[in-house]
C-alpha cells in the first residue's frame, strides 16, 4: 500500500468529479469462510461473469444495494435495539413513530418509540409516518378542515403543505418543476438521510434516487455446503431433530463498492441571482459528509454484515489510488443550519398501531425499498 493517501473531504468531493467511486477490499475476520445474503431454500447467488480473456469468473453477491443501504443506516444508531443517534450525529433531523405505553387516543408523556426513518425501508415515505399524526410537544398538531373544524395534522398533509405541490384548481398533489426546490429543502430539514439513500412517494410522483449506492461482492467465489441440526431435548415439538442446510462461501477476494452521485446532490440546489433555490452549498456539503461518514464507519472496524459474515477492511481506494476519508460531522451539522425542531414525532394510538392485521393486496417492492435479506 502506498504511504501517501489522498484525503477525501466533503468540500473537495462536492466540487470534484462525479461519481465518486470507492472500493474497499475486505477479508473474513476469522478463517476463510463467510455467509453471503440469501433466502431460505434458495441460498446465495453465484454467477459467472465474462472476462476479457474469454474466460469467466465466479462472482458471489454478498450484499445487494438494498442490504448495503440498511447496513449504512445501522451505523447511525447506538445499537440494534437502541434507536437513538450516535453522538457524532446528535442533532441531525429524523422521524420517529411513537405510541403510548397504555391505550388511549391522545398522546401521553409516557411514550415509546416504535420505528424511525433510519430503520424503515421506505424512510420518510413509510406509512408508519405518512399516515400518523404529527406531534407538537406533547399534543397533536391540528389543521383546519374544509368545514372549518380542527382535525389532526397527518405527516402526509404536512408534507403536501410544505412541498406546495397541490395543483391549482385540483385536489391532486404533484410537483411542478419550480416546486422541486421546496421538496428537496423540506426533506432535508425533516430527514436528510432520505436524500442520501433515496425516497419514493408514488402517490405524488416524487422519486429521488439513491445518491449513495453500495454493493458487496466476492470474486473467485466457491460455494461451501454444510449442514446443521436442531435438537429437541424436551420432546415438545413434532419436528424431532431436523437437519438443515447451511450455505457458506469462500473467495479469492471480497470487495465493497460505494458510488456517490455527487451531480445528483449538486442538483438539489443552486444560486439564482441573490436567491438560493433548494439546498445551499453548506447543506449539499452536509449530504456528502453524511455519505462519506457512513462509509467510513462501516469499514473503519470489523463489521458484522450478518451472523456468519464478520469482515474487516484492508484497503480503501478510489480509481486505484489509496484514499482516506476526512470528515468532521459536528462541523458539518453546525454549518447545515438545521432549525430548532431537530426531530419529528409522529403519533399512533397503541390500539390502532397494534391492531390485528388484515389481509390486503401486497404491494410489489420498488427499487427504492430496502428489504431485508436473511442469513441464508
Amino acid at each position: 500500500m502506498s504511504e501517501t493517501k489522498k484525503k477525501l473531504t466533503p468540500t473537495a468531493v462536492l466540487r470534484g468529479e462525479s461519481p465518486l467511486v470507492l472500493s474497499a477490499t475486505l477479508e473474513p475476520l476469522v478463517g476463510d469462510r463467510f455467509q453471503p445474503a440469501g433466502f431460505p431454500e434458495i441460498g446465495h447467488v453465484i454467477y459467472k461473469a465474462p472476462r476479457k480473456n474469454g474466460g469467466t469468473e465466479n462472482i458471489c453477491i454478498v450484499d445487494s444495494a438494498a442490504s448495503m443501504a440498511n447496513h449504512l443506516e445501522t451505523v447511525c444508531q447506538r445499537g440494534a435495539h437502541d434507536l437513538d443517534l450516535v453522538d457524532e450525529l446528535d442533532g441531525m433531523p429524523y422521524i420517529r413513530c411513537v405510541t403510548n405505553t397504555t391505550e388511549g387516543e391522545e398522546p401521553t408523556k409516557d411514550r415509546e418509540v416504535v420505528v424511525t426513518s433510519l430503520t424503515e425501508g421506505h424512510r420518510i415515505a413509510s406509512s408508519y409516518f405518512i399516515e400518523g399524526t404529527v406531534l407538537h410537544g406533547d399534543a397533536k398538531a391540528t389543521r383546519q378542515s374544509k368545514d372549518g373544524n380542527e382535525e389532526p395534522l397527518t405527516l402526509e398533509r404536512d408534507l403536501i403543505n410544505k412541498f406546495g405541490i397541490v395543483l391549482p384548481g385540483s385536489s391532486k398533489a404533484h410537483p411542478p418543476p419550480d416546486k422541486w426546490w421546496s421538496v428537496f429543502k423540506t426533506i432535508f430539514e425533516i430527514d436528510p438521510n432520505s436524500l442520501v439513500h433515496g425516497v419514493l412517494f408514488p402517490q405524488w410522483q416524487i422519486k429521488i434516487p439513491r445518491a449513495l449506492t453500495a454493493h458487496l461482492e466476492a470474486f473467485g467465489a466457491g460455494r461451501v455446503d454444510r449442514s446443521g441440526v436442531k435438537f429437541d431435548r424436551l420432546g415438545k415439538t413434532t419436528s424431532g431433530q431436523p437437519i438443515f442446510a447451511v450455505d457458506d462461501a469462500t473467495a479469492e477476494s471480497i470487495r465493497a463498492t460505494f458510488v456517490l452521485d455527487v451531480s445528483l446532490i449538486r442538483s438539489f440546489g443552486r444560486k439564482k441571482g441573490g436567491l438560493t433555490l433548494g439546498l445551499s452549498d453548506e447543506q449539499q456539503e452536509f449530504l456528502v459528509a453524511l455519505a462519506l461518514w457512513k462509509v467510513q464507519k462501516l469499514i473503519e472496524s470489523p463489521f458484522r454484515f450478518r451472523s456468519g459474515c464478520h469482515l474487516r477492511c484492508t484497503t480503501l481506494k478510489s480509481y486505484e489510488q489509496d484514499v482516506a476519508i476526512d470528515v468532521k460531522m459536528r462541523d458539518a451539522l453546525s454549518a447545515a443550519g438545521f432549525g430548532q425542531q431537530r426531530m419529528t414525532d409522529v403519533f399512533w394510538p397503541r390500539e390502532e398501531l397494534y391492531r390485528e392485521g388484515q389481509i390486503e393486496a401486497a404491494k410489489g417492492p420498488g427499487e427504492d425499498e430496502d428489504s431485508e435479506e436473511t442469513d441464508g
